[in-house]
């Protein structure tokens, strides 16, 4: 007889190199099995997150395709816990990775601490940082920041004389007024991205000016994010794979399914050989920037084609009556872009011809 726990772990993980398996790798993916649903309490994602994130390698340290496959695989369950967890674990990457030491334990972080990365900038707004006799302080508007108001803690990059620095801040510390909305996204509605107001928070610099945005993990940080947005589609794929079980799949049903799989195939492949090369396994012979912006784009199409063949198959029926696959359709399409489109494919352009020799 199946052991029901298997079959719901091999039901939810998403491998994405089945060759490479060993006992750490299949405790670690164990943990997906455990997933809360983002239609519950965001709290409980966040807990877990916490938990999860106790034992989870950063990139580059040669467990990058299991990170990338825990948060494919967390996906693929739950969109909406996917987008928790991911910004958490690279938050503690950044830590990791800093040169420098850090003193979380003066904002009252420690292993429980749920944290967020607020790095987006927006027209009129701007979060500024001077140091002062008791430190450093912040003072500002931070916008698009998921969760502040839930999120013990967050790394924010603020304005100082020396250009963009990044700091930890404690999101609970007098000075720190997180904005309830506007919020009226159908995707992630419990993930609110609002600004945050501060006015002189306490902070501890993390890495010097520059550092966060120069280094490699940056890069490395944006493929995880991809990671996610497969897993995302590896869901909806499931959804209509399943279909085929309920009815008698016509031609047309069966040539999407088929182009979902060769687009999924193609974008894992991305992934895989993106891993090897973060881990150092596989000559670069690219900037971390322009590795990250081709996994990115290869992967938001295969989001965008994932969705437009799953919606052209399945018709309206799961959009309207099933809430599972409804959330999930709705929640990839937001999450899916962050990826800005035609303006990305510019920017990589733009460093291809800036290398000097054509890249193929």
């Amino acid at each position: 007889m199946t052991d029901p726990s298997t079959t719901v772990l091999e039901h939810l993980t998403v491998v994405l190199d089945p060759s490479r398996r060993d006992d750490e790798r299949t405790r670690r993916l164990a943990t997906v099995a455990r997933v809360p649903t983002m239609s519950g309490d965001v709290m409980e994602s966040l807990a877990w997150a916490a938990e999860v994130g106790r034992s989870t390698p950063a990139p580059g340290t040669g467990q990058t395709l299991e990170l990338w496959e825990l948060l494919a695989s967390t996906a693929a369950a739950d969109v909406g816990v996917a987008r928790v967890l991911e910004p958490h674990l690279d938050a503690l990457a950044i830590l990791a990775h800093v040169p420098d030491e850090v003193d979380l334990r003066s904002i009252g972080a420690d292993e429980t601490s749920t944290w967020g990365v607020f790095a987006a900038e927006g027209p009129g707004v701007r979060l500024e940082a001077q140091e002062g006799v008791d430190g450093w302080r912040l003072t500002g508007v931070k916008p698009w920041c998921s969760l502040a108001a839930t999120l013990s803690h967050a790394l924010v990059t603020a304005w100082t004389v020396d250009g963009r620095r990044l700091f930890a801040v404690d999101l609970r510390a007098p000075g720190v007024r997180p904005d309830d909305g506007p919020w009226v996204a159908r995707g992630f509605p419990e993930i609110v991205s609002a600004p945050v107001r501060l006015d002189g928070a306490a902070a501890v610099p993390v890495g010097g000016p520059g550092w966060y945005l120069d280094r490699p993990g940056f890069a490395w940080g944006g493929i995880g994010v991809a990671a996610c947005w497969w897993g995302g589609a590896v869901g909806l794929a499931r959804e209509l794979y399943a279909a085929t079980a309920r009815r008698e799949p016509d031609q047309l049903t069966l040539a999407h399914l088929g182009a979902v799989d060769i687009a999924l195939t193609s974008a894992r492949t991305t992934l895989v050989e993106a891993s090897r090369v973060v881990d150092g396994t596989a000559d670069a012979e690219v900037a971390p920037g322009v590795l990250a912006r081709r996994v990115r784009g290869a992967v938001a199409r295969t989001v965008e084609e994932t969705v437009q063949r799953c919606s052209h198959a399945l018709g309206p029926g799961p959009m309207t009556a099933d809430e599972a696959y409804a959330r999930r359709l709705a929640d990839l399409q937001l999450y899916v872009r962050q990826h800005h489109a035609e303006r990305d494919d510019a920017s990589l352009g733009r460093d291809l011809v800036a290398r000097g020799t054509a890249p193929w």
